[in-house]
């Protein structure tokens, strides 16, 4: 299993940035695809990014909704640390969520139902 624990997030303004990390640990040793996903309320958890250690392939968004960002999110990694990064720019007040980060052993599927791990999240609020 994968430990995972987020940090970040906060209240910002329309057209502000975020970034979010998140730290993992337990059994890393072996490729994994590390996600960030989100979840407003009263509506599905969906997948915003996620990157496979193999070789630092980052995707986004997933096959049914695409890019739910359009661009303004970039997922990226600190082997080193032990860390992955969600970097959003230009938020909007639809980006108001919980934000989870996860992880799963082997391909990067983008569905949540793929991911084994999950941290407790961290909450991004958009408003003015």
């Amino acid at each position: 299993a994968v430990q995972l624990v987020e940090s970040g997030g906060g209240t910002v303004q329309p057209g502000g940035s975020l970034r979010l990390s998140c730290v993992f640990s337990g059994d890393i040793n072996r490729r994994l695809c590390l996600g960030w996903f989100r979840q407003a309320p009263g509506k599905e958890r969906e997948g915003v990014a996620r990157i496979d250690t193999d070789d630092d392939r980052a995707f986004y968004g997933d096959r049914v909704k695409g890019d739910v960002m359009r661009g303004r999110a970039t997922i990226s990694r600190d082997g080193a640390k032990n860390m992955f990064y969600l970097q959003m720019n230009s938020l909007k007040p639809e980006d108001t969520a919980m934000y989870f980060c996860a992880a799963r052993f082997g391909v990067c599927y983008g569905a949540a139902n793929y991911f084994d791990d999950w941290g407790q999240g961290t909450q991004v609020t958009v408003s003015s």
